[in-house]
């Protein structure tokens, strides 16, 4: 079941409510008992590959040497 992250206007307090997808936008009173609440906005990401793909290949090494590329380093 999703997370939704909200914020308290009267007391400042952040919280949690796990809710099905159909009731993200349902109104949700603070921990404390407020009812001016606001529904934060949340990202999730991922870092990867899928499963069975190959690896990317490595980046091509600069050509030329030198701290500026051509060689005019002492």
């Amino acid at each position: 079941m999703p997370s939704y992250s909200f914020r308290c206007r009267s007391c400042g307090d952040t919280f949690e409510v796990n809710r099905p997808m159909a009731q993200s936008s349902d109104p949700a009173q603070c921990p404390s008992g407020h009812d001016d609440t606001v529904k934060l906005l949340t990202t999730f990401a991922t870092v990867g590959r899928a499963a069975g793909s190959a690896p990317s290949p490595a980046p091509a090494a600069p050509s030329g040497g030198g701290c500026c590329g051509g060689g005019c380093c002492a």
